[in-house]
């Protein structure tokens, strides 16, 4: 067993003093016990969500492409699983008390019944295994994707823990409209507050913000891939019904739908590569219209559909 303990003071001391070639050098060591895991067991319990947050975004980005495939091979040929330990910061940013987010936190992961979930959830992937194309309608959103031969993954209790959603990965470069993304966006502890996103060809041409709009573009400019999406996903756990800046529970929040830029997940056949993953909500559950094949299938955030 190997046991690694992660700290924001150093992280934040390590992007403040870090030389380029620093920054650009591969860990060989940590790559080497990665490929010795037999599982991966990460707990988030922050002090201070918002440490790197006066870290220029382009050392953030380059730092993850290089170590990229450290984590490509966790995900990819590791047994692994993510989930949180309270603590006062993510209380904090959900607006609740230590008590009331432990409350919350193990209200979305204690399901007592996955197999359960796993089953209401499979005839929704079935059915998007079927789609060529979904559009997403709601404020400042009319949005087209199409998911044509793309595989849809059933997520239920086995990796992230809160879990429950369905995902898939958008053909390249068919992605046409726009969309304005319900709640902050959240990167290397900065918020971007009203991002709104215009797609041509499966491209992000035209990305905005009320707040951290450069940063923004800097972050869409890490690679080509970045300005592309690699993941469409749809939240389906209705325990979760609020907003708490932690994407681990925000992306499953039943009734929201999510959008990645950057790298897909290969398992759906997505070809998007970047050195970038970053997702964004957009709530559908005060008058969004989820569409497959020009089938209204969801409504103010309930199901039109059996599952």
């Amino acid at each position: 067993m190997s046991v690694r303990l992660g700290y924001e003071e150093l992280q934040e001391e390590y992007y403040k003093n870090a030389s380029k070639e620093q920054l650009e050098t591969f860990p060989k060591m940590e790559m080497q016990e990665t490929k010795n895991l037999d599982c991966y067991i990460y707990l988030h319990a922050p002090q201070n969500t918002r440490h790197l947050s006066q870290i220029d975004s382009k050392l953030l980005s380059l730092r993850r492409k290089v170590r990229k495939p450290i984590s490509d091979w966790r995900v990819e040929k590791t047994r692994w699983v993510i989930s949180n330990f309270p603590t006062q910061a993510l209380a904090q940013e959900g607006d609740m008390s230590l008590d009331e987010y432990s409350d919350f936190m193990f209200t979305a992961v204690n399901n007592n019944d996955w197999k359960k979930v796993y089953k209401q959830q499979e005839s929704l992937r079935k059915l998007m295994d079927k789609t060529k194309k979904v559009r997403i309608a709601g404020k400042g959103t009319d949005l087209t994707l199409e998911i044509t031969g793309r595989r849809a993954i059933n997520c239920a209790g086995e990796f992230n823990m809160p879990d429950g959603e369905v995902f898939t990965g958008p053909l390249e470069n068919k992605t046409e409209g726009f969309v304005e993304f319900s709640y902050p966006a959240l990167y290397g502890g900065r918020e971007f507050h009203d991002v709104r996103l215009e797609f041509k060809k499966g491209k992000v041409v035209r990305a905005t913000a009320s707040k951290n709009e450069e940063a923004l573009n800097e972050i869409l400019n890490t690679d080509p891939g970045a300005r592309i999406l690699g993941e469409l996903g749809i939240g389906n756990n209705f325990k979760i019904n609020k907003f708490t800046k932690d994407i681990l529970f925000d992306e499953k929040i039943g009734g929201t739908v999510h959008l990645a830029l950057g790298s897909g997940y290969t398992e759906t056949k997505s070809r998007n590569k970047s050195a970038i993953h970053w997702d964004m909500i957009k709530d559908l559950r005060t008058g969004g219209e989820l569409y497959f094949d020009g089938k209204l299938v969801q409504k103010n955030g309930k199901w039109r559909i059996k599952l």
